[in-house]
């Protein structure tokens, strides 16, 4: 469904583009740079179809040239390099650009037509389709520099060839938005939950970022300064997003919104990206009652592109972060049961959701107790929308690295419990004892990010980018 809310406007992934041929060629075959250049110029319009800033350096005929793009492309400070290579060039030209940009490499060959036409080419013309050729010569000298690379190969409208390369391109816009990410952690940790528990110095050394530790406090006081008329305004907002069912009370209601216009504040004063939080409270004092207050305030943030996620749950958090900028939605999630009669995994939580992903208008449910924790107040229930979903939790390992864990499914029909939780009933083609027991053997986390779509491909492309490993679940 669509949610009247202003996203934020995430940063688009900024590509270096460099296109190259052996210089020696141009004297012995006069028509054959203008082709190249054409070409060039052809790649760098459909890059920046895909949604992103493209740095373009030109073309590039030998080693000087190479090494002054790559001073360009360095101080350009790029997501991705994309090196065309249009017909043969050696290695000496790409290598500076690939070592000193610091950013990935994809390195790409899209001749001019799916096919020669043998018949009636000459060697000039040969030439131009000739960019397989230096592609295992640079595929060698990175490995042997160790510079990680990848490559797609195609022709220059193939359609199969954009869709990855616009992965690639997608995928360094991720990897980007968590290196520069501010993550913020507000609270402690849920107690006894050593699955959620995260070593802080692992999030820049695996992903990049920086996580800024919160306390209440720091909400308590942007809180206090909410005016009556802003709490109004957030109310008249939630009504227009959300269904209300009549057991919302007016003043859990109206203290639901304040802490929402808060949060809000203490988002934009830290620059957040991202936020986790826990707070237990008691007897209902002011911490108990901010903790309990957030999930109306957190869901609009999540639906606005900046993910929050309840308990304490950093790295999800992160994996809500790169749904999102996969355009997947992300809503905070777990296990609920198993629906052995109709081969269904039940799964969702009460919180945070990703309302762009609803099937329907979210329906805001007034509870008297939260489960398991202190407080009381409003939450967010609704189904995810039906068709392909993926889930995606981020494992923290006994080594200290991290990495994706990944396995994609089916929302359906059926019954749902009314307990203002999200709530999904996902189909994995297979038992669902057995997919639980395969997901939960990967050592992840009991909570995790769902979203819409089949994403493991671009997910291993995000993965790949940074440098992790991607575990598939598929029983």
């Amino acid at each position: 469904m669509t949610i009247a809310l202003n996203r934020i406007d995430a940063p688009r992934p900024k590509v270096g583009l460099v296109a190259g041929g052996l210089g020696a060629y141009w004297p012995q075959f006069p028509d054959l740079l203008p082709q190249l250049q054409r070409s060039s110029e052809r790649v760098s319009e459909r890059m920046r179809e895909l949604g992103c800033d493209v740095i373009d350096v030109g073309f590039i005929s030998d080693a000087q040239e190479g090494a002054v793009a790559a001073e360009k492309l360095r101080a350009a400070g790029c997501d991705i390099i994309v090196g065309f290579l249009t017909t043969y060039m050696t290695a000496t030209m790409l290598l500076p650009v690939a070592q000193r940009s610091g950013a990935p490499v994809l390195l790409i060959n899209l001749q001019p037509s799916e096919s020669m036409d043998h018949e009636t080419f000459d060697t000039g013309q040969w030439l131009a389709y000739c960019g397989a050729c230096p592609l295992p010569e640079m595929a060698n000298t990175f490995i042997r520099a160790g510079i990680p690379f990848r490559s797609v190969s195609g022709y220059l409208e193939d359609e199969r060839a954009w869709a990855k390369i616009g992965r690639w391109v997608k995928a360094a816009g991720v990897r980007a938005a968590l290196q520069r990410g501010r993550h913020g952690l507000m609270g402690h940790l849920y107690p006894g939950m050593l699955d959620v528990a995260t070593d802080l110095t692992l999030i820049p050394v695996n992903l990049g970022g920086h996580v800024e530790v919160l306390e209440f406090d720091d909400l308590r006081v942007r809180v206090e300064k909410v005016t009556d008329a802003e709490v109004k305004e957030r109310t008249d907002l939630a009504r227009e997003v959300f269904e209300l069912a009549d057991t919302v009370n007016d003043d859990d209601f109206s203290w639901a919104a304040r802490v929402s216009v808060g949060l809000d504040r203490l988002v934009d004063d830290f620059a957040l990206d991202s936020l986790a939080y826990y707070h237990r409270g008691l007897d209902g004092e002011i911490h108990e009652r901010l903790g309990a207050g957030m999930i109306l305030g957190a869901s609009l943030l999540t639906a606005r592109g900046i993910p929050a996620a309840g308990e304490y749950e950093l790295r999800t958090s992160l994996a809500m972060l790169v749904m999102d900028r996969l355009g997947a939605g992300g809503s905070f999630t777990e296990f609920q049961a198993l629906d052995f009669l109709r081969g269904h995994v039940e799964m969702g939580h009460d919180g945070p959701a990703h309302l762009a992903i609803s099937s329907q208008r979210p329906l805001l449910r007034g509870l008297g107790v939260y489960h398991g924790k202190r407080g009381w107040g409003v939450s967010v229930e609704f189904d995810v929308t039906h068709g392909p979903v993926t889930a995606l939790g981020l494992l923290q390992k006994r080594d200290g690295k991290f990495a994706f864990v990944v396995s994609e499914g089916t929302t359906v029909d059926g019954p749902l419990l009314r307990i203002g939780n999200t709530t999904s009933r996902v189909d994995f083609g297979c038992d669902p004892g057995e997919w639980t027991d395969a997901w939960s053997a990967t050592g992840i986390s009991h909570h995790w990010a769902l979203g819409t779509g089949h994403r493991a491909a671009e997910l291993r492309a995000v993965a790949d980018l940074l440098g992790i490993e991607m575990v598939v679940v598929n029983p």
